[in-house]
């Protein structure tokens, strides 16, 4: 796992590199005429004119992918909370059904930590199997029959717990299958040619080339780090259901 993604980390960097170099060296070849100081001078106007938006158009992007990459590792969070919220709290309510509700949460748990993990790395819905369990036990709730305020707050508190959880699910199945625009991968590679070709002005010595091979580098690592945020559910920023797998190891694990 760490090798692939090593491996497509050195993609976007090297293939960053390779374009600023190939944009730089091409624009030395066929422009050989002498330049002038005020050429250099437009040059650097039009090189930070363009980077700066370029930079905010990465800027932009990088913070949306992480503010969802983070929301949804709340979302998980809030998610088992809710599960265990459940399975407790039926436990305290008393009722005969008990036993059937505790054992529909084992299995969801399970089924969202062998199954559906898999499937959403695979860009596909989540299973039958999952939202059938949720509505199993949103009817075995909603079924309850309270005899004190204490068994009325209760069933009210699992309501809105089952309520959550298919409302995680859904956001969770629309991280899956979301994307970046394709709009944002054309603007970024124009973006690293435009600051580029006014570079072709100035001599193709060691540390020039040093510089630029920096510049590319660093705005290839940035594209790679949203290309991983984009998809949490695969490689190379996959995130992993640590809440569920921690409650498998808890007596909810454990119930049948």
């Amino acid at each position: 796992m760490y090798l692939a993604s090593a491996f497509i980390a050195l993609l976007f960097v090297s293939g960053s590199v390779l374009i600023v170099w190939s944009v730089y060296f091409s624009g030395i070849r066929f422009v050989r005429a002498g330049f002038g100081s005020d050429t250099e001078t437009l040059a650097g106007s039009v090189i930070i004119r363009v980077s700066a938006l370029h930079g905010l158009i990465l800027a932009l992007v990088f913070a949306q992918e992480l503010v969802s990459y983070e929301e949804l590792q709340r979302n998980l969070v809030r998610e088992a909370t809710a599960v265990a919220d459940i399975y407790n709290d039926i436990d305290r309510y008393g009722a005969e059904e008990k036993s059937a509700i505790q054992s529909s949460l084992s299995r969801y748990v399970r089924l969202v930590v062998d199954k559906e993990w898999r499937i959403l790395a695979e860009g596909n819905e989540l299973s039958a199997e999952g939202w059938a369990l949720r509505e199993k036990i949103y009817q075995a709730v909603l079924d309850l029959v309270p005899d004190n305020p204490r068994q009325e707050a209760l069933r009210d508190h699992m309501i809105n717990k089952v309520q959550l959880i298919a409302e995680f699910r859904q956001e969770r199945e629309n991280n899956a299958n979301r994307t970046v625009n394709p709009l944002f991968w054309i603007a970024a590679i124009v973006g690293i040619v435009l600051i580029t070709i006014p570079y072709f002005v100035f001599s193709p010595t060691r540390l020039h080339i040093v510089l630029l091979s920096v510049y590319g580098a660093f705005s290839g690592l940035v594209m790679f780090v949203i290309y991983a945020f984009s998809d949490p559910f695969s490689d190379p920023g996959a995130l992993e259901p640590i809440p569920f797998e921690r409650l498998l190891k808890t007596e909810i694990g454990e119930s049948r």
